[in-house]
């Protein structure tokens, strides 16, 4: 009896030939040339091409002939050269042919709603309603077998750093961290309910109170939020946790372990250490707390160019104590007057109520602004603050302080995605440092944690006296071409000034007792000081596949309405159920 080597549809090559081979797999292609009948067969390690000829297997040729796109096959047969120029660099296997002798089909495929062996592109509520074929797709094998491979990293880098992962509870109580809670009744307590975790937070925290000195987690967290493009209600992130830290400490560490992901997955070098910013100093140059620093036309105050401007606009806004942020367009001044309106139209779109433009030409200034407006000194102002060149164009927005920042951040971003200066394959990390510890909310008022609760304070703020929007944080955010990869912070462990925040947030001791009360027992009991970082897998492996949305990162992702449309979830379950757990449903509105 022949012996059929057992090989994936990746591994054969020249040093094979001569051999038996036996591969599995599914019908990528099917091509008849004149009675050859070529198959290339498909799984996640590759593609081999096989040949049947009906002159020396007939029954084998007749059984390829009738193989359809997904059909699951098993084919046998002689490993050989390709003919002298039909190789196909682009494949592993691409110097062998397999002279298939037997074919069996294993299981007949549906025609698919899609192509599978391209990466075309496809709707995408198509494609997570077959999420299943979609999963098939070589672009998507990657993604997922690039996360696997990252996180393997993640895991061998922690380990040799004295790190232990530790799971977590998923039913857990309920607590206030910003966004709503999933909750999940009880049938054996009627009446209550679990919640499922924002994160594993104070778990983590009791982690160290417990003496395990490091702690890691791979750890799926989940989030009520509002629908959202890009946001998913269960996600995954690098939990980690360590005692007697200094912020140093987890920085250095957080460097070393991306440096090794990005090293090992993608064969990338990244530079530590990161360059460093305040939050101050980030939302001046660049109107947010994530820059994007693959790119400069960073942002500049104009305000000391217009101190004494006969333009009514600029100068009321000055008077008001509003400022006068603008960027440097590089080579801006070739745009059409058609080109500026659409960028005036797209300030407003991003909530300015104008948007200036001077434009350096080679055949002088041109501009949005009324001629009185730009003395000879305004101009030669406008050139030394931002150093714009002839050539190159200045966008103004005149607004409140932190909305002209933000909204000259944004319009930022959008001119330099539309130059193609946001290169998806250069990574350009940094810190975000020296945080606010509070913030309003911006509809109700109302004090909040900037980060959370358990935050510690910044040395020199421990009495939290004063405005509290003025201490500041322990709180330390990764930033990948403008993107928050993952906050962290220095926690508090000392439970007297856990519940000095509690106070200062507006907890009564009642409520701090009912929602915390063992957060604050843990830390009674000789809490050391501890502190870690949690960055975001899915944006993570996001990014380093250069990919839109981090649904393409995600085996099985919900839409946009938070959906999986695949298993048709959320759904209605059975009247007896909802009574068993005591649960009255109402009606939408």
């Amino acid at each position: 009896m022949t012996t059929f080597a057992r090989a994936t549809c990746g591994e054969l090559t020249a040093d094979r030939v001569g051999g038996q081979a036996d591969i599995r797999g599914w019908v990528n292609s099917t091509r008849d040339h004149g009675g050859l009948i070529f198959v290339d067969v498909r799984d996640r390690f590759g593609i081999t091409q096989t040949v049947f000829d009906p002159s020396s297997s007939p029954a084998a040729a007749e059984a390829a002939s009738r193989l359809r796109s997904e059909d699951v096959i098993a084919v046998r047969g002689v490993i050989r050269r390709r003919p002298t120029g039909t190789e196909n660099n682009a494949l592993a296997t691409g110097e062998i042919e397999i002279a298939g002798t037997d074919v069996d089909v294993l299981n007949r495929s549906l025609t698919p709603p899609f192509p599978i062996h391209g990466d075309e592109d496809i709707d995408e509520n198509l494609r997570m309603k077959y999420r299943f074929l979609d999963l098939r797709r070589p672009k998507l094998q990657r993604n997922i077998a690039l996360r696997h491979r990252a996180l393997k990293t993640v895991r061998d880098y922690l380990d040799s750093r004295g790190f232990l992962e530790i799971e977590t509870p998923m039913l857990i109580k309920q607590t206030p961290e910003g966004a709503r809670d999933f909750l999940v009744p009880s049938r054996l307590h009627p009446g209550t309910f679990y919640a499922l975790p924002q994160s594993p937070q104070l778990f983590k925290q009791i982690l160290m109170v417990a003496g395990f000195h490091r702690y890691f987690q791979i750890a799926r967290c989940f989030r009520d939020e509002a629908s959202r493009a890009d946001r998913q209600p269960e996600f995954t992130q690098i939990d980690i946790e360590m005692t007697f830290p200094t912020q140093e400490d987890v920085i250095e560490l957080t460097e070393g372990m991306f440096a090794r992901m990005f090293g090992e997955a993608l064969g990338i070098e990244v530079p530590t250490p990161f360059p460093r910013l305040t939050f101050a100093e980030s939302m001046e140059r660049f109107g947010v707390d994530k820059p994007d620093l693959r790119f400069g036309m960073e942002l500049a105050d104009y305000g000391p160019a217009f101190e004494n401007t006969e333009f009514k606009i600029f100068a009321s806004a000055l008077a008001e104590g509003k400022r006068i942020i603008g960027i440097v367009d590089d080579g801006g001044a070739s745009r059409s007057r058609r080109e500026f309106d659409a960028l005036v139209a797209t300030a407003q779109e991003l909530g300015a109520k104008g948007l200036a433009w001077i434009a350096f030409g080679a055949d002088g200034v041109k501009t949005s602004l009324p001629k009185p407006a730009l003395t000879d000194s305004a101009l030669a102002a406008i050139r030394r603050i931002g150093g714009a060149k002839d050539g190159d164009a200045v966008l103004l927005v005149a607004d409140a302080p932190s909305t002209a920042l933000a909204i000259a951040g944004q319009l930022r971003l959008q001119v330099a995605t539309a130059k193609g200066l946001r290169d998806p394959k250069r990574f350009e990390f940094c810190w975000v440092l020296d945080f606010p510890l509070f913030e309003r909310d911006s509809e109700t008022g109302a004090l909040g944690p900037m980060h959370h609760p358990f935050t510690a304070p910044a040395a020199g703020y421990e009495s939290l006296e004063g405005d509290p929007l003025l201490l500041r944080a322990q709180h330390y955010d990764v930033v990948l071409n403008g993107s928050e990869l993952g906050s962290g912070s220095i926690r508090i462990h000392d439970p007297e000034m856990q519940r000095k925040i509690f106070r200062l947030l507006g907890y009564t001791d009642e409520q701090v007792e009912a929602r915390f009360g063992f957060l604050l027992d843990a830390l009674s009991y000789g809490a050391p000081p501890h502190g870690g970082i949690a960055p975001g897998v899915d944006r993570i492996i996001q990014m380093m596949v250069g990919a839109d949305s981090i649904r393409e990162v995600i085996a099985f992702p919900k839409n946009q309405r938070f959906q999986d449309v695949m298993i048709d979830a959320p759904s209605t379950v059975e009247p007896e159920l909802l009574r068993e757990l005591r649960i009255k449903v109402e009606p939408p509105r």
